[in-house]
Parts: C-alpha cells; sequence; structure tokens
C-alpha cells in the first residue's frame, strides 16, 4: 500500500511491495525531472556545534512505539488481513532515556562531498529498547542555505534552520533525492533552510539490507504474477519465497529494525543533532507516513511539515492494496481518455478500445514474452504491467507509453521493459539498487500480510478486479512476498491525531495512481492540525511541479506558517 517515486522525484508504491505499499524510487535523472518525491550550513548550532538534547524523546518501552515497531498497538497475526483493530498512535514520553543520551549527544561532522553538498554519519541504535545492543550507521547530505536571489546573505535570525526531505519509497533515497532536486526548490526556501536528506535506516547509504543478485531480481521481476493454474501458483510462491529467503541470509538482525517508527525516532536523533526544536520536513508519498508517525509519536517537536501524496495509516495492507489499485485504475482511464484524442494512440479511438487493446497486450505476453533485443531478455506480462504503472505515475510519461505500445503491437517489447526496468532502477550492467530490498523490508514489518496464502489471494481475486479490472488480479497476487516473511510484523494499522502538532499541510491529488486522494483526505481528518490542500490533476504527488497556486500555498507556508485554508484547491 505505499507509494514510489515518479515525477516530481516522488515515490511510489507498487509491485511485489509485500501488500501494496510501494514509494519506491526512480533514477537521479527521473527525480531531478520531477522534483517533487516522486519524484529532493546547520542552522542552530552549525558545522560541529554540540548536539541540542530534546525537549522530549524516546522511552525505552513504556507503552509507547518502540523498538522494534509498535508497542502501544495492538497486535494481529500475520495473514490476518482486515482483521487488525485500529487504535491510535500515542506520542512518546518528553525525556530522553539516559540510555539513549549518548546517540542524541553525538557531534555530526560534516564533510564537501557530492558536488557541492555537505555529507555527514551517524548512530542510532538498532534496537531502541535494547540500545546497548548495537548500532546502525546511517547517512545524511545537506545543501546549506544558498544566497537570496538578490545574491545577498540571509541574516542569521531570518534562517529557518533545517528542512528535511523524504521522498518515499518505502526505499528511496533521501539523499540521492536531495542532490537531484535540492537547486529546483523554490529560492526562498533554499535561501532560509538547509535542505537535509537522510537515508532512512536500511536505504541507500544507511545501512543498506540486500536480498537478492541482479540475474535473481531478473527472474523475480519477471515471474507471473497472474497464474492460470496450480504449476504457476506454485512458481509464483518459490519466487516469493526466494526474495524472502535471500533477505533473511543477506541481511541478518537489520531486517527486524527496520519499521517506519524507527525510522521517525532516528528523524528525531537527528533533529536534535542539527540544533533544531523542532522538526521542518515535506515527505512525499511513503514519505508522508513517515511524516504523520513523527507527528504522532513528536507532536511538542513538529514543526512546519508538508505531506504530499498523503497514505492513510488507518487501513491494513489487504484494503490498501485494493484501493490502491482502484488509484492505477482511475490514473489508467485518465491515460486512455487522452491517448484516444491524439493522432499517435495505437489502442485504437475509444477509452472501450484502449482497455481492450491493454488486455490483449497483456495476454499475448503471457502466452508468449515479447522479444527485446536486450540479451535473452523477454518481455513478460508481469513486466509489460510494470511499465504501465510505471507511466501512470506522471502524464509527461504517457508519450513514451504510447511509443512503447505501438511498439509492443509489433512484437517489439523493449520499450515496456525500459519503463518495467525504470520502476525497479535496474541499472543497464544488470544490477539493483536496494530500493525494492527495503520497500519489501519496511512494508513487512510495518503491517501484517494480507494472505496467509495462495488461496486467500485466489479469493481476494474478483473483489480486486471489481475495484480495478485491469490491474486488480495482478495487484491481488503480487501481495504474497509478506506471506513468507522471515520477520513477525510489528506495527498495525492505527490513527494519527498528533495532538499539540503545529498546522500540518496534507497535500492530495485526485487522480493519483498510487497514493488515492482518498487517503489524503483521510490523513487529513485524522491529524487534530490538519490541512487538506488539493491539486485537481494527474500523476503521482503534486508540490514542484509547477502549478503557481500550489507551489505558493506551500512554499507560503513554509516560510511563514501560515497554512492554507482547509480544502483550498488549485490545478485544472
Amino acid at each position: 500500500m505505499r507509494a514510489d517515486m515518479r515525477q516530481d522525484g516522488s515515490s511510489r508504491a507498487w509491485p511485489r511491495a509485500g501488500g501494496g505499499r510501494r514509494g519506491g524510487a526512480v533514477a537521479a535523472a527521473a527525480l531531478v525531472a520531477v522534483a517533487g518525491l516522486l519524484a529532493g550550513g546547520c542552522a542552530g548550532g552549525g558545522a560541529g556545534a554540540p548536539a541540542a538534547a530534546p525537549s522530549g524523546a524516546v522511552p525505552s518501552g513504556a507503552g509507547a512505539a518502540s523498538g522494534a515497531g509498535a508497542a502501544n498497538f495492538a497486535g494481529a497475526e500475520p495473514g490476518a488481513g482486515g482483521v487488525a483493530p485500529v487504535t491510535p498512535l500515542e506520542p512518546l514520553p518528553a525525556a530522553v532515556p539516559a540510555a539513549l543520551a549518548p546517540y542524541y549527544e553525538q557531534r555530526l561532522g560534516w564533510a564537501p562531498c557530492d558536488d557541492g553538498y555537505e555529507c555527514t554519519t551517524f548512530r542510532v541504535p538498532l534496537d531502541y529498547d535494547r540500545p546497548a545492543g548495537g548500532d546502525l550507521t546511517l547517512a545524511a547530505v545537506r545543501a546549506p542555505a544558498a544566497p537570496t536571489p538578490a545574491g545577498g546573505a540571509v541574516a542569521p535570525g531570518e534562517r529557518l534552520g533545517s528542512l528535511l526531505l523524504n521522498p518515499g519509497g518505502p526505499g528511496g533515497s533521501a539523499v540521492e533525492y536531495v542532490e537531484g532536486v535540492a537547486r529546483t526548490y523554490d529560492a526562498g526556501v533554499r535561501a532560509r533552510y538547509d535542505l537535509v536528506g537522510l537515508d532512512p535506516r536500511g536505504v541507500g547509504r544507511s545501512s543498506p539490507v540486500t536480498c537478492l543478485s541482479g540475474e535473481r531480481m531478473d527472474a523475480y521481476t519477471a515471474a507471473d504474477i497472474t497464474p492460470d493454474d496450480p504449476a504457476e501458483v506454485d512458481a509464483l510462491v518459490a519466487a516469493a519465497k526466494e526474495f524472502a529467503e535471500g533477505c533473511r541470509q543477506r541481511s541478518g538482525d537489520r531486517l527486524g529494525h527496520l519499521s517506519t517508527v524507527e525510522a521517525a525516532r532516528d528523524l528525531d536523533v537527528l533533529r536534535a543533532l542539527l540544533g533544531d526544536e523542532r522538526l521542518n520536513y515535506v515527505g512525499k508519498s511513503y514519505g508522508t507516513f513517515l511524516g504523520a508517525t513523527y507527528a504522532g509519536l513528536f507532536p511538542g517537536r513538529t514543526g512546519r511539515m508538508v505531506l504530499d501524496g498523503a497514505m492513510d495509516p488507518s487501513l491494513d495492507s489487504l484494503a490498501g492494496n485494493r484501493t490502491q489499485a482502484g488509484g492505477f485504475e482511475t490514473a489508467w482511464a485518465a491515460f486512455a481518455k487522452d491517448c484516444v484524442k491524439r493522432e499517435d494512440c495505437p489502442l485504437g479511438r475509444t477509452e472501450r478500445q484502449a482497455g481492450e487493446q491493454l488486455a490483449a497486450l497483456f495476454a499475448a505476453a503471457d502466452a508468449h514474452p515479447l522479444t527485446t533485443g536486450d540479451g535473452a531478455r523477454r518481455l513478460t506480462e508481469a513486466q509489460a504491467t510494470t511499465g504501465v504503472i510505471q507511466a501512470m505515475y506522471a502524464d509527461f510519461l504517457w508519450p513514451r507509453l504510447r511509443t512503447a505500445f505501438a511498439a509492443a503491437r509489433a512484437g517489439d517489447g523493449s520499450g515496456l521493459l525500459r519503463l518495467s526496468d525504470d520502476y525497479y532502477g535496474r541499472e543497464a550492467d544488470g544490477t539493483y539498487p536496494n530500493l525494492m530490498f527495503a520497500n519489501m523490508a519496511v512494508n513487512c514489518l510495518d503491517l501484517p500480510a494480507p494472505f496467509a496464502g495462495p488461496q486467500d489471494a485466489a479469493r481476494a481475486v474478483p473483489d480486486f478486479e471489481r475495484t480495478s479490472p485491469r490491474f486488480g488480479r495482478d495487484m491481488a497476487w503480487m501481495a504474497l512476498t509478506c506471506t513468507y516473511w522471515p520477520v513477525r510484523p510489528t506495527g498495525t494499522p492505527h490513527t494519527v491525531r498528533a495532538a499539540g502538532a503545529a498546522p500540518i499541510v496534507v497535500v492530495g491529488t485526485t487522480r493519483d495512481p498510487a497514493t488515492p486522494y482518498a487517503w489524503a483526505r483521510s490523513l487529513a481528518g485524522q491529524l487534530e492540525s490538519g490541512r487538506l490542500l488539493t491539486y485537481d490533476g494527474d500523476g503521482h504527488t503534486a508540490y514542484g511541479r509547477h502549478d503557481g497556486c500550489l507551489d505558493g500555498a506551500v512554499n507560503r507556508y513554509l516560510l511563514g506558517g501560515e497554512p492554507p485554508e482547509n480544502g483550498k484547491t488549485c490545478g485544472r
């Protein structure tokens, strides 16, 4: 049920993401193109300044969301999708336990890196409940506050500290995001904030998890996700088990400590080390779930927060997957409506014909995978579906999808294969980033698996297909990997109230494929200080897509602290 990075730099949410939540990432070039999650010197202390102790912090246990996930969430058995009770996320007590003080008292050593940026690392406990049990090393990057457009420096009193950016996933690298999009941010925002990206635990440069070789990932992404007979069901189950076992063998104890609750606690450690009393934050896609979790745990330390392409934490993985399938169905309808009006549309002249052509293409690739010109690789139905899904994240990819469809109808699957590879971040040399490994690991910890086995998935298919005739079957079967995950889930569905937090701006796009608009409405309604800002348009996430109305509302809030009027709508 997560989302992934796309056009604006934000993340996405889908294939194989252990129950839907995907918010992965795209290549750096794509992040720059989208500049907005999916696609992104240190105020209050300066480099090397002593870390400020937080005004309240992380307890060790004590009935609050703790170490491996969420001790304050009611538990649920794996495979019990839809039965877990929805409970509120309670804030953590406002004192730093003595055992955690060394983490909050570190000094950050920023060093030049990567084309003018500054990089650092710091330590966090592997397990917040048992901080003496070992550490993880996390990596962060910052773009120091830039000069004003007129060339002058901003007075110290006008600096606003750090603005942390997260592009989503789970699994998207915030370090790469900041390096890709920082210079595209509004000049006023860049002048008054240091833009900071922290790779969450298990992601990118922060003690990354790994699961499969490039060759085995090629096989995994090509595996049939619409099984037609028992043998194909067995093959899909075997692929899910291989992925899960690979993660267990290659990632070890980290697999049990990659939850969003723990990542939110890491954010608070970094906030303190940066010298900021409050966390200012822009999160996209899964980054909204991470940000909302922070606000729920630390409402008194939540500053100016923008959650763009919002996820709904109250949904279990079954409901999340199903409603996300509906989001992609909505996006497909928008693409088809646009396509059939264009001379180069290879799918016919009506939306019904476009749907029929899509179904025919998937069936053809299922029966006989298409050649691609890439050695022995052929385009399977799963990769064709992923390629279409990839193009749903951003309407600027629609022309590329039309070209890929035309080629596929002539027997050439290379265009759709490249779109699928972009989705997974596959490099030309056949290697993969750890995006999908981290994506699965976080998702499988955060929520119980939706199905206990393939029989449950098969029974769910009709309901999924009613929600999404084109993608429902695929998305029902995709959720099996968490069923075989080697670590039990630590989270359950919950609401986030964040009582006492400063205004939180929740941005929803009406035809967002990966994070349906209803999720933004739900999250804004849960948050005591939530303000819903709507973008009437296509694609995944909205901020940074050059809509003057929406970008202006967000920038005014980041710079002045005044949120837009609740319910404000921008776009066409």
